[in-house]
This record gives C-alpha cells, sequence and structure tokens, in this order.
C-alpha cells in the first residue's frame, strides 16, 4: 500500500517538472466550464426573461387584461408613464406600478371565462324557483 502511494506522488512530482504551462491550464479547464454552464443555465436564461418583461411592459395598453404580482386578475383602464390603473370590478379601479404586472393574460383563456359564465348563468336558470317557491332539483325528489 505504502508503494502505490509513493509511486502516485512521484508521478505527480515528475509531470509537475516536465509540463508545467500544461498543468495550469489543466487547473483553468474545470474552472472554465463551471463559468460556461453558470452562463448558458443562470445568466442567460435570467437575461432573456428580463428582456421579456420589459417588453411586454412597454407593450401594455387600455383594454388588457393583466395579473399583478400579487395574484389580483383585472382590465387596464389607463396607462400613465410608471403606473397603470387597473379596474378590478364594477366600481373598484386600483393604481399599481408597471412593475407590479407579473403578466397579460391570453385572448383565448378570456373566451373560456365567457363560456363558463354563460354556462354557469344557464345552470342558474334551470335551478331557478318556480310557481311553488321551491327549486326544480327538489321537485325532482
Amino acid at each position: 500500500m505504502n508503494v502505490a502511494f509513493l509511486s502516485l506522488l512521484m508521478a505527480g512530482q515528475q509531470t509537475a517538472e516536465g509540463g508545467g504551462s500544461q498543468n495550469f491550464l489543466m487547473t483553468l479547464l474545470p474552472f472554465a466550464a463551471i463559468i460556461a454552464i453558470f452562463y448558458f443555465l443562470i445568466i442567460r436564461p435570467q437575461n432573456r426573461k428580463q428582456k421579456e418583461t420589459q417588453k411586454m411592459l412597454s407593450a401594455l395598453k387600455k383594454g388588457d387584461r393583466v395579473v399583478t404580482v400579487g395574484g389580483i386578475h383585472g382590465t387596464i383602464q389607463s396607462v400613465r408613464e410608471s403606473s397603470v390603473i387597473v379596474r378590478v370590478d364594477d366600481n373598484t379601479k386600483i393604481e399599481f406600478s408597471r412593475s407590479a404586472i407579473s403578466g397579460v393574460e391570453a385572448a383565448a383563456r378570456e373566451d373560456k371565462t365567457e363560456k363558463i359564465e354563460s354556462r354557469e348563468e344557464k345552470s342558474d336558470d334551470d335551478s331557478a324557483p318556480d310557481e311553488s317557491g321551491e327549486n326544480a332539483e327538489n321537485n325532482q325528489k
């Protein structure tokens, strides 16, 4: 066992004496690989996402359905230089900083919401009280 350890030490000394610049490059190679991995997996995607967010915030316009960072859904009523006014309910308007807008809802999602609301209205009409004052479900029992 001591012989194997001594042979490893001797091999290390021989490579250090013979190839100083090669040993230096081999030492820097793992660090360069780690920096490249960090760049492609962390820094570059983060910069790309930040550019997309800035583009989305600059393209906000009246009538867009938005979601804030806090989870509030609403429609933009007016756009100012550094803020937007969002209508949350019929008579409720809230002013948010542009940076508080996390995303714009897609138009397809808006269509789905309208379809769901129309289905709920139809189902409410079916369960409306009849002439006797009881729900249609109670009459079936």
